[in-house]
């Protein structure tokens, strides 16, 4: 199993994990960015840089054309725009994957027109039960997260080639979280203090809490929304825009502190070569000094927008929609199916509750509900992850091959 790291339990770790779902005490392989890091420049950005850029980190890294590569192929702007630059930069036999989830948003004929038109493998797996192998997963990261696609994605690929490809960094660099620009905009004003923009921000990451948070939380763990507002602090006191605010917090958010350290755990247990063309370093010292006007348009709600006149100049613009895709699974229908019963089998007895980090009150008030709000469905999917991994790693009592039936 993985290291326990610095994730001993504490309260404000767990904390943390459960209502901003990243870790900032780990280490990430990532740089940690600064308001200075995010100054817009006055000089126009290049799409030939861009371009030049993705394709120079392939080539440095892939340097063996007889080696087969995997990508991660979701069907949304930042993979196609990576399988495109890859499919004219090196010769190398190309393994695209994608993930079907039960009773999901079936994105994958996007990713499968893309495969086809560009004469490439396309493996498509089915995921019925995306809680499975739960255990494995977070005995692989030391970390207790529940949303683990990538685990899947890494699991496949390794017995496809060396090397796995991904879009990651295309969202918090070229901005693609539209939905939260949106509606962050609308909530503040120019008057607005940092504090008043941090729980305007919190309220564009409604999943990742619920209204009663602080009941969740039993006393050892001492939860404090003010400790949460002060981690998050110093992106929004600052000279930044507002929208440049978001993109510093966002970056040195999931980013940082979960996206990127699970993926690399993952890569390294599976023992195959990442690579991410857009979240190169050389590629942040860059994106993250482009205007926030030329990333996102409030008027037409349209974002990365230089991302996309890059993929019309590989003719393949037409295989993606102006809505953010993903690898995404349906909540709601995963609890369901698998997680409320799961939830019950291990949140009844847990120990998280016993050594009194959770409150058993708020898991009782909420677990037997028919129609549950995504919110609380997802607060319970990560509960579940925080008893497993405190399972795994605490008390030792359940083992990495355990599968959630």
């Amino acid at each position: 199993m993985a290291e326990i790291n610095n994730l001993t339990p504490d309260g404000l770790t767990i904390s943390n994990i459960l209502t901003l779902r990243y870790n900032p005490t780990q280490n990430s392989i990532l740089p940690k960015l600064k308001e200075s890091d995010f100054t817009p420049t006055n000089q126009s950005p290049s799409l030939d840089f861009i371009q030049k850029t993705m394709e120079n980190e392939i080539r440095n890294k892939i340097q063996n054309k007889d080696d087969k590569v995997s990508i991660a192929l979701s069907g949304g702007v930042d993979s196609t725009l990576v399988l495109g630059v890859l499919k004219n930069t090196i010769p190398n036999e190309i393994e695209a994957i994608s993930i079907k989830f039960a009773n999901s948003v079936d994105e994958t004929p996007y990713a499968a027109k893309t495969a086809e038109t560009l004469g490439i493998n396309h493996h498509i797996l089915y995921v019925e039960n995306y809680l499975s192998e739960l255990p494995k997963a977070i005995s692989i990261i030391g970390q207790p997260f529940w949303d683990l696609h990538w685990y899947y994605v890494t699991k496949k690929a390794q017995t496809l080639s060396n090397y796995l490809i991904a879009g990651d960094g295309g969202d918090e660099l070229f901005g693609g979280y539209t939905f939260r620009y949106k509606k962050f905009l609308s909530l503040i004003n120019s008057d607005f203090s940092p504090l008043e923009k941090i729980k305007a921000y919190l309220q564009c990451h409604e999943r990742d809490s619920v209204p009663d948070q602080e009941k969740l939380f039993d006393k050892r763990t001492n939860f404090s929304w003010n400790a949460i507002y002060d981690r998050l602090l110093p992106y929004f006191d600052n000279s930044l825009s507002p929208l440049d605010q978001v993109f510093l917090a966002d970056f040195n958010g999931k980013l940082l502190y979960n996206f990127a350290p699970i993926n690399g755990a993952l890569h390294n247990h599976f023992r195959i070569k990442s690579l991410a063309p857009i979240l190169s370093r050389e590629m942040i010292s860059y994106a993250t000094h482009i205007p926030h006007t030329l990333k996102y348009d409030p008027i037409t709600d349209t974002g990365k927008i230089l991302l996309r006149k890059l993929l019309s100049r590989y003719n393949m613009d037409q295989f993606v929609s102006k809505e953010k895709l993903g690898f995404n699974v349906n909540t709601i229908n995963l609890w369901k199916s698998f997680g409320q019963k799961l939830c019950k089998k291990y949140l009844l007895d847990s120990r998280v509750v016993q050594d009194g980090w959770i409150n058993q009150m708020w898991i009782n008030d909420y677990i037997d509900r028919e129609e549950l709000d995504v919110r609380y469905v997802n607060k319970f999917l990560g509960l579940l992850a925080l008893e497993i991994w405190y399972r795994l790693f605490i008390t030792t009592e359940m083992k990495p091959d355990t599968t959630l039936n």
